[in-house]
């Protein structure tokens, strides 16, 4: 079936996917890494062997060092959660979204097949999308990728989001498979922030994407 949105350079794009009848992708923090990893390696022009040991020696920091050739999209934020994931892209080479996300889903489900002796799709079909229209929307992408980890603590966080106790500030700011921690570091690894127009200082600020967040969803009931 031919999508009814076309990847566009210079446009930006909210993509997620789901496990197949929402079952748990992530089971532990080597499959979360996992992902990681794959973000900086699967996001290249070049044909890369994904199952190849050599990319997986040593700690996972030591991946980023290596040359992937050039990337096919920018990421500007990312979050991953027990059964799904969130990321925010702009492709940089025609067609670089698909060509990314197929190397990347494909790569994750023949690592999470082999790991658990199954067979069949790991995702809920190839993957979803959103274009991102307007600053505003791109503002609350920013906030709803990186405010997503506050549904591991409280189901019902999106109804009082301004309110959230410090408890829950505090576990979002450290969660470690969100680009977030990217931000408050400022040390990019998996991010290229350059094609975004958005305050980076004001990512870093909690109740900033918390307004971002708030100001958006009150204005779209």
């Amino acid at each position: 079936m031919e999508r009814k949105i076309k990847f566009e350079t210079g446009e930006f794009y909210h993509i997620y996917n789901r496990g197949v009848e929402k079952r748990v992708i992530f089971q532990d923090t080597k499959d979360y890494k996992r992902f990681l990893a794959l973000l900086y390696i699967a996001n290249s022009d070049k044909q890369v062997h994904i199952s190849n040991s050599v990319w997986y020696k040593g700690a996972l920091d030591d991946i980023f060092e290596k040359n992937r050739g050039n990337p096919l999209v920018a990421i500007g934020s990312y979050c991953l959660m027990p059964n799904h994931f969130h990321l925010l892209l702009t492709p940089l080479a025609q067609g670089g979204v698909s060509k990314f996300m197929l190397k990347l889903q494909t790569g994750y489900s023949m690592y999470f097949n082999k790991k658990n002796n199954r067979v069949g799709a790991l995702f809920q079909g190839v993957f979803r999308s959103q274009h991102i229209t307007d600053d505003i929307f791109l503002n609350y992408i920013f906030a709803y990728i990186h405010l997503n980890p506050a549904k591991l603590k409280n189901k019902n966080w999106k109804t009082q989001p301004k309110i959230l106790s410090n408890e829950l500030k505090k576990f979002i700011a450290e969660y470690p498979f969100s680009s977030l921690s990217e931000y408050i570091s400022a040390n990019h690894k998996i991010l290229d922030t350059t094609p975004f127009p958005v305050d980076t200082d004001r990512v870093r600020n909690y109740q900033a994407i918390v307004d971002d967040f708030s100001e958006f969803i009150e204005g779209n009931p």
